[in-house]
């Protein structure tokens, strides 16, 4: 399967844009925006509708939308250029982004009509193409993330935010928060790192196979945080990788992660 950012990388995009999604928006959403609120209607959402294995419930954020859609819709004008009052300090606003992206990728699925999975053209389409309101203008996931979040230079976000499919890291059922931040990255890291989905070392082989998440970002961890790969997921590994074992990519699923109806 042809990598995303490969696939993004060949294609202009000024030529190919859509029309910004019109997403709904709340009452509260008009009123000055408050980041502990919202932080905590987001939170509300996962708490309801992710279960601990990550996996999204949206068979019932298609039933009732609204609170997704208010949660999304009240990025429209909160950012970092629209608000930045409303983040105290650096944490508070990565948490903000991570948040922000996370939010906008499930109501971005809700409004695809939740497909099994997405394909190659499906990809460029969702993550290049589809702008969302935010922050005083519009702005598609990959602009959101390489744009604005990784010139933060934070790569433990790579293991925290979620395109809603199966490879990426777990959704957790919790906000990012920038008091508790740091903890909260760090176990991602822990958690994605440690993964025997994520990471599968085959000594038989002499390979590692790893998630392509560090193929299509590896400029964010080497050398900028580590000499190589192995290197670095070892930094925090219960059982370190052998040293001498050769990095190879997983094949991306793009599969929606979408929890199975009950009784399946």
């Amino acid at each position: 399967m042809i990598a995303r950012r490969s696939l993004l990388a060949a294609i202009t995009l000024p030529a190919l844009a859509l029309p910004t999604l019109a997403l709904p928006t709340a009452a509260h959403a008009q009123a000055p925006f408050s980041l502990d609120a919202w932080t905590d209607r987001w939170e509300a959402i996962l708490r309801s509708r992710v279960d601990s294995l990550g996996r999204v419930d949206f068979s019932g954020l298609q039933a009732d939308p609204r609170p997704l859609a208010a949660v999304a819709g009240a990025l429209a004008n909160a950012g970092p250029r629209t608000t930045p009052g409303a983040f105290p300090d650096a944490a508070s606003r990565l948490a903000f982004l991570i948040n922000a992206y996370n939010a906008l990728a499930m109501q971005g699925i809700v409004e695809r009509g939740v497909p099994a999975s997405l394909g190659l053209i499906d990809r460029f389409s969702f993550f290049a193409r589809t702008r969302f309101p935010f922050d005083g203008g519009s702005i598609a996931l990959k602009a959101l993330e390489d744009n604005v979040i990784r010139p933060l230079g934070e790569e433990r976000a790579h293991f925290a935010l979620n395109c809603m499919v199966v490879a990426c890291p777990r959704l957790p059922r919790e906000a990012f928060r920038g008091a508790r931040l740091e903890q909260q990255l760090q176990a991602a890291r822990v958690e994605f790192c440690d993964s025997p989905y994520h990471v599968r070392p085959q000594p038989a082989d002499r390979v590692v196979f790893l998630s392509t998440i560090f193929s299509f970002y590896t400029s964010d961890f080497v050398p900028a945080k580590a000499p190589d790969l192995v290197t670095y997921v070892n930094r925090t590994r219960a059982t370190p990788v052998p040293t001498n074992l050769r990095p190879l990519f997983l094949e991306y699923d793009w599969t929606i992660n979408i929890q199975p109806a009950r009784g399946a």
